[in-house]
């Protein structure tokens, strides 16, 4: 569906899950989706899957990116994945970016990330996915 044929802008949550107190590029990619029309929420620093998975449901979104640079991404993504299930969203698109091995991405797949994005991915990279893969 292209974006003149949308209802209504995409809606993406942007969180920062774990101890990770590095958001610079979080913040870049919410700016970058919101110059694409975007409707984008960021939880803030620190937020639990939990939380990221309530400000999912709260705002309806379509996608959710998690920024994750700490080499937690494994752990972090397991429950997070456990969270989304628990509030029956498994089917929610869904993408991780960061400081992510090449070798670990297999293992996010099979949680239910439907990309990863590693640290400087051209932004038009991650906006092209999220218009390709939701439907609006």
């Amino acid at each position: 569906m292209s974006e003149n044929e949308r209802t209504r802008p995409i809606r993406v949550v942007i969180g920062k899950p774990g101890l990770d107190g590095h958001d610079v590029g979080a913040k870049l990619v919410c700016r970058a989706l919101m110059d694409a029309g975007m409707d984008v929420t960021y939880t803030g620093l620190r937020r639990s899957p939990e939380e990221i998975v309530e400000a999912i449901e709260r705002t309806r979104a379509d996608a959710v990116g998690l920024s994750i640079l700490s080499g937690a991404h494994l752990p972090i993504c397991r429950r997070f994945a456990a969270a989304l299930e628990a509030r029956g969203r498994e089917g929610l698109v869904w993408i991780v970016g960061g400081n992510i091995p090449r070798g670990d991405r297999e293992a996010l797949t099979e949680l239910g990330v439907d990309a990863v994005f590693a640290t400087a991915t051209p932004f038009s990279e991650i906006v092209e996915f999220l218009e390709r893969r939701v439907t609006a």
